[in-house]
């Protein structure tokens, strides 16, 4: 027993008269198939309901961007996490070689005392003194503070101060400064002069004493 709502199949009947009632001539051909009046026409074997299709791609277009946008933010996240891990490890590593070599410029001191007494001039010691001092080097430190330098109160640290000048220069050092890479890890101990500049040579008043001194 089939149910009312069931959709019903279009009605069709077969016209088997050998000669046609309109014409009147003779039927060779097979018999024609022609649906009922009012019967709704089959659909065609092929055809596509171009609107039903658009509907169901939509929703599978739109998951598709949203897939691919979520493993482009992923691809970005990964990369920034990469770069920052890498950049981690090499600040690690700066920092574990600024200490070791932070600890040893006290064996630096005593090689320079050693050298300003003439110890380091020959023997094995000088070997030993040159070995470590060009492993440091090469590592990254490099020493700073001489004589006649610019003073710098980033990098020097004045503990004497001669003149009343506007050109600060450095005098007397008494503790070298090192520097590791970009990094200072000791201050310079220094004696800072502060010379006349060129300005204060060609001051009015230094003019007008040599011509004072001729008018006496």
């Amino acid at each position: 027993m089939t149910s009312d709502n069931t959709e019903q199949e279009p009605v069709t009947f077969v016209d088997k008269r050998k000669i046609d009632p309109e014409t009147g001539l003779t039927r060779d051909a097979e018999p024609v198939v022609e649906p009922l009046a009012g019967a709704a026409a089959a659909p065609q074997p092929g055809s596509v309901d171009e609107g039903a299709l658009s509907e169901t791609a939509a929703p599978e277009t739109d998951e598709l961007a949203e897939r691919t946008a979520d493993l482009q933010r992923l691809q970005a996240e990964y990369a920034n996490y990469r770069r920052r891990v890498q950049r981690d490890k090499q600040a690690d590593i700066a920092n574990a070689k600024a200490s070791v070599v932070g600890e040893l410029i006290a064996v630096l001191d005593d090689l320079d005392r050693a050298r300003s007494h003439g110890d380091l001039d020959s023997g094995p010691l000088k070997g030993v003194a040159d070995k470590l001092t060009g492993t440091l080097t090469s590592l990254g430190l490099s020493e700073f503070g001489a004589e006649g330098d610019a003073f710098d109160p980033a990098l020097h640290e004045a503990v004497q101060h001669e003149g009343e000048g506007h050109d600060p220069v450095l005098g007397t050092v008494m503790r070298k400064g090192y520097k590791f890479g970009d990094r200072v890890l000791r201050h310079a101990m220094v004696a800072v002069i502060d010379r006349a500049g060129d300005a204060d040579a060609n001051t009015p008043d230094g003019a007008a004493k040599p011509a004072a001194s001729e008018q006496e």
